[in-house]
């Protein structure tokens, strides 16, 4: 069991359970610089499908894989981490995927795409059908959404793209059997604005189950 600890504010001391003293000089402190309020972070994110043009305004390496480290990030059931993803920067290729996700141009209009994919194999081997199944896509779709949120927070517009035909564009990208393309999200600076979205009220969305 935890023993419990508190701060003792008049000594400047910390204060164990069992009566252990343990001096500390300074106050604690963060150590993360959060730019931005997180709930104001992800209130503000908007799906964009509109970007500036690349040639002044491309999104660089060292962007893109900020957003591969927050994805990374993302919890995983048993830290399987079923992830893989495809950083598409190339015209060609984004043109087949504008085709198999039934021609949403700013597909191809974006700088880059991050196609997220599921490794099957990674869960399944832990849980089974459930893990091939269900958490695999679980894991990766929490990864989708730290991109998401690092991209805005990077100042980038994003997109989650769901609307493809996997089997294409697994093809597209030459997928070994176990991936499963989850999502298609093309990425770069933002040439709309972002628009409030209607939510549904929280007492809609919500049960408390109390003792």
């Amino acid at each position: 069991m935890f023993e419990p600890i508190e701060i003792n504010e008049n000594s400047k001391e910390l204060v164990r359970g069992h009566g252990e003293f343990i001096k500390y000089e300074t106050e604690i402190k963060p150590e993360i610089n959060i730019k931005a309020d997180f709930l104001e972070l992800a209130k503000s994110r908007r799906s964009i499908r509109k970007y500036k043009n690349e040639k002044d305004n491309d999104v660089s390496k060292e962007q893109l894989m900020k957003l591969i480290d927050a994805a990374q990030a993302a919890p995983s059931a048993r830290n399987c981490q079923p992830w893989h993803f495809y950083v598409v920067k190339n015209k060609k290729i984004q043109a087949e995927l504008k085709e198999c996700a039934y021609n949403q141009d700013f597909i191809l209009n974006s700088p880059a795409c991050i196609i997220i994919c599921a490794d099957s194999k990674r869960n399944e081997s832990r849980y089974g059908e459930r893990g091939k199944n269900l958490y695999c896509i679980q894991d990766t779709a929490a990864a989708v959404q730290n991109i998401l949120l690092c991209a805005k927070d990077m100042g980038l517009g994003t997109c989650w793209v769901g609307a493809f035909d996997e089997a294409k564009a697994a093809k597209i990208l030459n997928l070994p059997e176990d991936f499963r393309p989850v999502a298609i999200i093309p990425v770069g600076c933002p040439a709309e604005d972002f628009k409030p979205q209607h939510r549904r009220p929280v007492d809609e969305i919500v049960t408390f189950i109390n003792e």
